[in-house]
């Protein structure tokens, strides 16, 4: 039994292969810069003695489905496969799919017909999500496809929640309401959380921060998710490594008039120039820390802006759930970053949130707890792993 999970994005493709019921790990890989002048690939694997190699090299990567053709190259070079049919099944990460998707489903033409109508709700995402799975519909076409979408696990938010203040016809014509995203990720870590405190996940509320390049909260209720900070798009919410994140939208239509920038313009600034890289910039967290230790006083400011902003929504969720049981930190940053966690929660032991400062600085793959004896809420690190957690929905979704 081999399962094959894909993440394409728009200018990469990660993938990984398990193997076995346990669904353990036979490879993983990631091609970059697709499309540019020279891309890059690494993959990592098990070789036919049981030994870990990596290799890596560079070569021109016009588009996905090349890509694609070089992932299948080297599997079947290095022996890692004797051929893609092989596969008992691929599960595919699709970042949006809006009312439609609210479970992982086996894809279709009419599914896939579907994923389509939803470009416009993530033109940058959804197409290169869609490329990966008509490439291998063509090449495997007795291997079945699924698709795990990013949006699904927040569907369970309540209307007064997902719906914006806007006239309402705008949701009932063009589905303009919140939708949320890194579903798979708040997912997998909040029961995992449960997992590790041995309570049953439908007695707890969670709130989990994913902290990375992207970043998103969830207020988790009782094993439903009733808010998240991400909106119609991954744009809205907390401080990213090139996103905004909440702004007067105002803003928009006076830098309009003012500077005469148009739309996609504005759409460039607040999706790939701002965040920590507007602020300081750098989008990568560890450099803005050695710069904020050394001084620069614009990584330090942005290091406090990213950190006041998750402190904010941390409050927000704690009065959505009236309380939590538990608090999460996942992703490069909640997962790898003692600092910017001490930060995020500095000053809530008033609302039952403590911070132990020595707990906080242990590392490790594992399940790890931070907080004080005497805080209230457990405080958890919990490494995510978005790759199996689609590789077990496939797996139960086929069995």
């Amino acid at each position: 039994m081999k399962i094959l999970v894909m993440n394409s994005g728009s200018s990469s493709l990660k993938f990984q292969l398990f193997t076995g019921v346990e669904l353990a790990v036979l490879a993983s890989g990631v091609i970059e810069q697709i499309g540019d002048t020279i891309g890059h690939i690494k993959i990592n694997f098990i070789d036919a003695s049981g030994a870990n190699k990596e290799l890596k090299t560079e070569q021109v990567i016009p588009d996905h489905r090349s890509a694609i053709q070089l992932m299948e190259k080297l599997f079947l070079e290095q022996k890692i496969l004797t051929d893609v049919s092989e596969l008992t099944g691929v599960g595919h990460r699709v970042v949006h799919g809006g009312e439609a998707f609210y479970k992982p489903v086996q894809v279709t033409k009419e599914v896939l017909d579907g994923i389509k109508e939803l470009i416009p709700l993530a033109p940058l995402h959804n197409p290169a999500n869609i490329a990966g799975i008509e490439v291998l519909m063509e090449k495997i076409p007795d291997v079945p496809q699924v698709a795990v979408f990013d949006t699904a696990f927040h569907q369970t938010i309540p209307q007064h929640a997902y719906l914006y203040a806007l006239p309402h016809e705008l949701y009932e014509k063009h589905k303009v309401r919140r939708y949320g995203f890194h579903g798979t990720s708040h997912s997998y870590v909040s029961k995992k959380a449960a997992e590790y405190l041995n309570r049953p996940y439908e007695e707890l509320k969670i709130i989990t921060l994913h902290l990375g390049n992207g970043a998103s909260a969830a207020a988790i209720d009782h094993g439903l998710c009733v808010d998240t900070s991400m909106g119609m798009t991954p744009l809205e919410g907390l401080v990213m490594g090139t996103r905004s994140g909440d702004i007067d939208p105002a803003i928009l239509f006076y830098l309009a008039r003012e500077t005469g920038m148009d739309i996609p313009a504005l759409d460039n600034l607040l999706n790939k120039e701002s965040g920590l890289k507007g602020i300081c910039g750098i989008n990568d967290m560890r450099s803005i820390g050695e710069l904020a230790a050394a001084g620069d006083t614009q990584a330090m400011l942005a290091f406090k802006i990213f950190c006041y902003r998750i402190k904010k929504y941390v409050g927000a969720y704690l009065a959505v759930l009236g309380g939590a049981d538990c608090l999460v930190f996942t992703g490069g940053i909640g997962e790898n970053d003692p600092e910017a966690r001490e930060q995020c929660l500095l000053d809530l032991d008033g609302l039952g949130i403590s911070l132990d400062p020595v707990k906080n600085t242990t590392r490790s793959d594992a399940v790890i707890e931070i907080q004080n004896s005497g805080s209230a809420c457990t405080i958890l690190v919990v490494p995510t792993d978005e790759e199996y957690a689609i590789a077990v929905q496939t797996l139960e979704l086929l069995m």
